[in-house]
């Protein structure tokens, strides 16, 4: 079952409501499970309240698997007066930038993820049956949300040990990035699942295949304990990042007690 509720998040958009999605295994009764917390919740799980009319197909995959998994994610931002995503880029970014195609952005991913741990997070842990300890709480999401897992996993490592960056838009901020990773310091126990598509090396706004080495290069110099993969023939679309729910959850639950 998905739960659908209202929330705000006065500390990013003051009077805007917006759905938080909280699903949660049939038969939990009794039980407690991980937690999975995800961006772009509108894309997860219903095709109808997708962006593009194309939702992960999350909910029949947990369904039909039967994973022993909480997810937990609330809407992006989606408004902003020059730009149709502004919003999402502003709280999904850890970093400020400039591009030619969107403008300028005030990253506001520290403000968006604080509000998810001191906020979100206590919620949800009062209101469902999670296991509320580091080890059994994750963060996934894909584009800029990709980048959002990649900044929470590395300087939120109190509160998640595993996380999934699904084709990561390192892109605008790439220096940034390579920075953030260089410096910081995470637990030995840190899980990361990462992949970008083939084809994403060719597209629009392309991740250049000597910044996704090095990337790898220096995660994997942090110790952590990185799965990285190349998806055949793979895009930047929910089309793509649902054939790889098997490849993430699977990463996201191997080898927990």
């Amino acid at each position: 079952m998905v739960d659908i509720f209202k929330i705000k998040i006065p500390q990013l958009t003051k009077e805007e409501e917006r759905r938080a999605y909280v699903y949660v295994p049939d038969g939990a009764e009794g039980k407690r499970y991980p937690v999975l917390y995800m961006f772009d919740g509108q894309n997860l799980f219903y095709d109808e309240t997708a962006s593009f009319g194309k939702s992960w197909g999350l909910l029949k995959y947990l369904e039909e698997n039967k994973v022993p998994l909480i997810v937990a994610a609330a809407d992006c931002n989606f408004h902003r007066e020059d730009h149709p995503y502004g919003g999402r880029f502003s709280e999904y970014s850890p970093f400020s930038f400039e591009h030619a195609m969107i403008g300028k952005i005030q990253g506001r991913g520290q403000i968006t993820m604080d509000w998810l741990t001191k906020e979100f997070k206590p919620y949800i842990d009062e209101h469902y049956p999670t296991l509320t300890d580091r080890k059994h709480t994750f963060i996934a999401g894909s584009s800029m949300g990709g980048l959002m897992t990649l900044y929470a996993v590395l300087e939120y490592n109190n509160y998640f040990s595993r996380g999934a960056s699904v084709s990561p838009a390192v892109y605008f901020t790439y220096e940034e990035v390579k920075n953030m990773i260089q410096n910081v310091s995470v637990t030995g126990d840190t899980v990361l699942y990462m992949d970008a598509g083939e084809k994403e090396f060719s597209e629009k706004l392309p991740m250049y295949e000597g910044e996704w080495r090095e990337m790898v290069y220096l995660l994997q110099e942090k110790k952590i304990l990185l799965v990285s993969r190349i998806v055949p023939n793979g895009i930047h679309s929910e089309v793509s990042w649902e054939k790889q729910l098997p490849f993430i959850l699977g990463t996201l639950l191997y080898e927990l007690d």
